[in-house]
């Protein structure tokens, strides 16, 4: 079943379960998700309010960001699940196998790409609601700061999935340059949260 078409009571069912998916990589995405959906509700409570006319373009941009933002983390959750069940079935296939064939190389990838996409989301997110604060409903000014909060969480959790699978590629050089981006764009996204949360601040 799509993560997508689950009650909030089934998934959480289903992620205390003991299978391999879902799992923190859906976790991952759904905390994403639940941070674009924050966003839309504080733009939507600031959307018609005259004292932020001003803003009334970057409200509807912020929108319909929000809303594919949040259908992409929701995918991607799906997408890690899938990644991840073809590289368990590898393992059990291959269990003694320690020369990579092109079939283990691509699925190790897509398992990393996986979190590595939901933490370009994180990013794209947070930069977006680094450029709402200030600018939208100050009675929600502590929604937006969650959302920032929540938005730095799944880039973390991400994070833990890519460091998992980096052991199992070969390609030292390859190892260095995804653990390099994961860094950076860890480091983008507490910068992000510590200035929405500082305007938040003084605006709540």
């Amino acid at each position: 079943m799509s993560l997508e078409s689950m009650t909030v009571s089934s998934l959480i069912s289903s992620l205390g379960k003991k299978t391999p998916t879902p799992g923190g990589g859906a976790v991952s995405s759904i905390v994403t998700a639940l941070s674009a959906a924050l966003g839309i509700m504080v733009v939507r409570y600031s959307t018609g309010k005259k004292t932020l006319a001003e803003h009334d373009e970057l409200h509807r941009e912020a929108l319909n960001t929000l809303d594919e933002l949040t259908s992409r983390a929701l995918s991607l959750a799906d997408e890690d699940a899938r990644a991840y069940d073809t590289l368990n079935e590898l393992m059990k296939a291959n269990p003694d196998d320690d020369e990579p064939n092109e079939e283990w190389t691509q699925a190790v990838e897509a398992a990393i790409d996986a979190p590595v996409q939901v933490m370009s989301v994180c990013l794209e997110l947070m930069h977006l609601l680094d450029r709402l604060a200030g600018k939208t409903n100050r009675m929600l000014s502590s929604d937006l700061a969650i959302a920032a909060i929540l938005s730095e969480a799944g880039a973390q959790a991400a994070a833990w999935n890519v460091r998992t699978n980096l052991p199992l590629l070969k390609d030292e050089g390859r190892v260095n340059d995804i653990r390099r981006k994961t860094d950076r764009l860890l480091n983008r996204a507490r910068i992000f949260r510590e200035q929405i949360e500082a305007s938040c601040s003084t605006t709540g």
